[in-house]
């Protein structure tokens, strides 16, 4: 079994996988660990073909699943038919101070198999406004610095959307949108008509609704508009590390991929000042392993991050790799989803929906941008829609079988306008990570705990969404408004960031402007654990863009000698 590599990249999802297609691309013999499975496109997608009436409970979760499982079950996506993708409760237990939903998926592919595919670019605005308005540090890099990253990625994964010059969420490079149905341009039409600076427009999705030749190269086709993404998609129509980044390395003869392999930590060499390697257990064995490499890229998903960085210790770096600071593991950010609000539209009764969008509508954030004028610091990205019921209702009682249940079937009901917030939440040191002190998992590796909740700042911002989504959907037209507050814990979003944040100054952060640790050069961190502050973007494309140019920065470096 080969030991030493030129790159280990930890972690195979959105942000691993983008890591080793470009370090194998520039000629870097590379290793990717997995703690979880292996999984293959097409061969392991065992429910993506799969009926409502294949499935033992027509898709809905059996009582003994959602009583082993409180937590994962609460999760976006999650059902009998994407079970298999998510890890469960009793597989990696961790401690909550407070609480915190921490969801996670286990196998080559990571979340990158059952993430929501949104892929907004960051404004200057989000990158700037923390260090301007003083609620947080300063990035090392902006808008301009990311642009063309962003350019590299999108035209590689495939984004659909529509360059609609909304400042607040900038063009990209996009294959055709998705088409609003009749009532989202209605409730488009009718925001810009009251609010002229407030713009809906038509989702930015990591689907390939029109494929160009280089999605066609990675084996990918057309997106059918199945909308069971989550389930793994045979076509390759949304964008997973399985379907395009990692295939696409392993075509260069340079990429090794380990699953079944647990990082218990980086290896810090007291000799040459860098990381000599990672220190792995092999997920059914228990045994140790040790892989050498030149550079290291930790992309393990944010909170399994700081946890093998908090655990890398050394004589140097007696409280973690990079840590003279004490910041490993705060500052963790997250997005706020609380608010969701809803309506009954009257009308548009000849009007059907035929397909299932994979997409949603996008309310680019309207709040402080380039300015601030509210209450509260940063801002909210709205997603939004509009959809029909299926039928205009059985009479109490009725049985969801027979002719009547089926004649019913085809008249459809009344249409519905939702709107539900994803918001910037603020950088607080007393939001945090740490290793706890006697409880370990199987694997003999200290289990994390979670400290991490609201401030005021997000309750005003709630407050603000629930009122103004209210006031757009009764200017739409809609009626029974109904807005809700899920108090939801942190994690539920599935956007955890933070604990090993970029900066200018070593004092105030752990990485540079090239995801670089600043006191451990050869190791680079680009999943969420980089981000330092969370923007109100949805943040996985910024992952993506921050990891192909530290990889191409990183892969200079060696070939240079100086890594």
């Amino acid at each position: 079994m080969q030991t030493d590599y030129d790159a280990i990249v930890i972690g195979s999802g959105i942000s691993g996988g983008w890591a080793a297609k470009e370090l194998c691309e520039k000629g870097l013999k590379t290793l990717v660990l997995e703690r979880g499975r292996n999984i293959k496109h097409n061969e392991d997608y065992p429910t993506a073909l799969m009926q409502p009436w294949d499935f033992k409970h027509r898709g809905s979760l059996a009582k003994a699943v959602l009583d082993d499982n409180p937590l994962i079950s609460k999760a976006s996506g999650y059902g009998e038919d994407t079970a298999h993708f998510f890890v469960k409760d009793a597989d990696h237990p961790y401690v909550q101070e407070k609480p915190f939903d921490w969801i996670r998926g286990y196998q080559v592919g990571g979340k990158s198999l059952i993430w929501g595919r949104a892929c907004q670019r960051w404004s200057q605005s989000e990158f700037e406004s923390p260090a301007k308005y003083g609620y947080g540090i300063e990035w090392p890099v902006g808008y301009a610095d990311m642009a063309p990253w962003y350019s590299h990625v999108e035209k590689f994964i495939g984004v659909c959307g529509k360059r609609d010059g909304v400042a607040s969420m900038p063009d990209g490079e996009y294959l055709p949108p998705f088409d609003f149905n009749c009532v989202e341009q209605h409730m488009s039409d009718t925001i810009r008509q009251h609010w002229p600076e407030r713009h809906l427009v038509q989702g930015r999705w990591a689907q390939l609704s029109q494929p160009e030749q280089i999605h066609l190269d990675q084996g990918r086709g057309k997106c059918q508009s199945r909308n069971l993404c989550m389930r793994g998609c045979p076509y390759g129509g949304y964008f997973s590390s399985v379907t395009s980044t990692l295939p696409w390395a392993e075509k260069t003869g340079n990429l090794t991929i380990r699953p079944f392999s647990v990082v218990h930590s980086v290896v810090y060499d007291e000799k040459t000042k860098k990381a000599s390697g990672v220190k792995v257990i092999d997920t059914n064995t228990k045994e140790e392993l040790m892989f050498t490499a030149r550079v290291v890229f930790v992309n393990a998903s944010a909170l399994n991050t700081n946890l093998i960085l908090l655990n890398s210790k050394s004589e140097r770096f007696p409280n973690g790799l990079g840590n003279d600071n004490e910041l490993l593991g705060k500052y963790i950010g997250f997005h706020n989803y609380r608010g969701y609000a809803n309506g009954r539209l009257e009308g548009f009764k000849d009007k059907y929906i035929y397909g299932r969008n994979p997409t949603e509508c996008i309310l680019a954030n309207y709040r402080n941008h380039g300015k601030h004028d509210m209450p509260f610091y940063g801002g909210y990205t709205i997603f939004a829609g509009a959809y029909r019921v299926r039928q205009e209702g059985l009479p109490e009682g009725q049985m969801q079988l027979g002719a009547a249940y089926k004649e019913a079937l085809t008249l459809p009901g009344d249409w519905y306008a939702y709107m539900y917030m994803q918001g910037e939440t603020m950088p607080r040191d007393t939001n945090r990570v740490y290793l706890s002190p006697d409880k370990k998992d199987e694997w003999g590796i200290p289990l994390i705990v979670t400290d991490v909740g609201y401030s005021d700042n997000e309750e005003q911002m709630l407050a603000d969404f629930l009122t103004e989504s209210k006031a757009m959907l009764e200017k739409v037209g809609c009626k029974d408004i109904v807005t809700h507050d899920s108090k939801q814990a942190p994690g539920l979003d599935i956007h955890e960031m933070g604990g090993v944040r970029m900066g200018k100054d070593p004092a105030t952060s752990l990485l540079n402007g090239h995801s670089q640790l600043h006191h451990c050069p050869n190791v680079f961190v680009t999943d969420g654990a980089c981000m330092t502050s969370t923007g109100n973007q949805s943040p996985s494309i910024l992952y993506m863009a921050l990891t192909a140019r530290a990889a191409g920065y990183a892969a200079a470096e060696v070939k240079a000698g100086r890594l």
